[in-house]
């Protein structure tokens, strides 16, 4: 990576490393205490993707919208859901985002923006429209980002969604976390366009694809995608190229993974790729970066011990938010 004209200022980029930072940091410590024994869960690894969350991460408001799927704690994070909260939930504790009732699959906290985290591949998309197209009724200039993999715009919901935003003009950004493969499929076997951005052109919206390990291509792309929803513009379409380190799932054999394919992508490493360019080109020092490492280790801990000691939820939690509480006048 060069120096470039164009790139954020150092506030920012220190807030970019800092939510590449977190997510790392959270995703060793997961995958730790699962291959140790000390818990037990599902767990979708998203590293690799952390530049991608920290692009958009840092130009979106309080009070815009994400929606996600359920390798998501990358975009759990870059959307500030509190780490407490995130941990017990991910553990099934009753302190959780949603009362230890959802689990990794279903990450909900709207008092940060993180609307919807959804098992169902393909299916936020629809759902970041009825965000977006909220904000447009409302009359405020709120933008929604939503998330998927490249597997997700081969189903219905994709072209459907597209299509409705591209039509009203929706203020979301179309994000497409391309890691190269749909669960276990490479997607040279299941997409017959060599970059998904292209199918941009039949909706109507710009299309983009960009280097989704390059923090600073990145946030550049993800600026003016929601500059342009803000401004009442529209929706875009951003693919963003990376690649997953880890299989679909903890306890993947990722046998269908090219072995030299995925070495070469672990070496480039994209977290410490940018810790060594904001010291080189002067943007830090080692001892602030070590520092901020060391305030999110911190915080991690306190998470991990907040979570562990958090009670699970109790039985007669079973059936509440499962069904509305209804009264009926006569």
């Amino acid at each position: 990576m060069s120096e470039r004209p164009d790139a954020p200022d150092r506030d920012t980029l220190l807030a970019m490393f800092e939510i590449q930072s977190r997510i790392k940091l959270c995703d060793e410590r997961f995958r730790s205490m699962l291959t140790s024994g000390q818990i037990q869960l599902i767990y979708y690894s998203p590293r690799g993707q952390e530049c991608i969350s920290a692009g958009w991460g840092v130009h979106l408001r309080p009070d815009d919208y994400v929606v996600t799927i359920y390798r998501g704690l990358h975009d759990h994070l870059a959307k500030g859901v509190p780490l407490r909260e995130l941990w017990a939930e991910f553990l099934g504790r009753a302190t959780g985002t949603c009362k230890g009732k959802g689990g990794p699959m279903h990450i909900t906290h709207p008092e940060s923006g993180l609307m919807v985290t959804t098992g169902i591949v393909g299916s936020g998309i629809p759902i970041a429209n009825g965000f977006g197209l909220a904000a447009q009724l409302n009359g405020t200039d709120q933008v929604t980002v939503v998330n998927f993999g490249d597997g997700a715009s081969n189903i219905g919901a994709f072209h459907e969604g597209l299509n409705m935003a591209g039509v009203w003009k929706l203020p979301v950004v179309f994000v497409c976390q391309n890691n190269l493969y749909g669960e276990h499929t490479p997607m040279a076997m299941s997409t017959p366009v060599e970059y998904i951005s292209e199918r941009a052109a039949s909706y109507g919206m710009p299309g983009v694809t960009v280097n989704g390990n390059d923090p600073v291509a990145t946030w550049k792309v993800m600026g003016e995608a929601v500059a342009r929803a803000r401004a009442g513009e529209g929706p875009t379409l951003v693919e963003a190229r990376t690649y997953r380190f880890h299989g679909h799932l903890m306890g993947d054999a990722m046998e269908y993974m090219d072995k030299d394919e995925r070495k070469a992508a672990m070496e480039a490493d994209p977290v410490p790729a940018f810790r060594a360019w904001l010291l080189d080109n002067g943007h830090a020092t080692e001892e602030q970066l070590a520092e901020l490492e060391e305030t999110i280790t911190a915080a991690i801990d306190d998470a991990v011990e907040f979570a562990m000691n958090s009670p699970y939820p109790d039985a007669d939690e079973l059936y509440t938010d499962v069904y509305a509480d209804l009264t009926v006048s006569k």
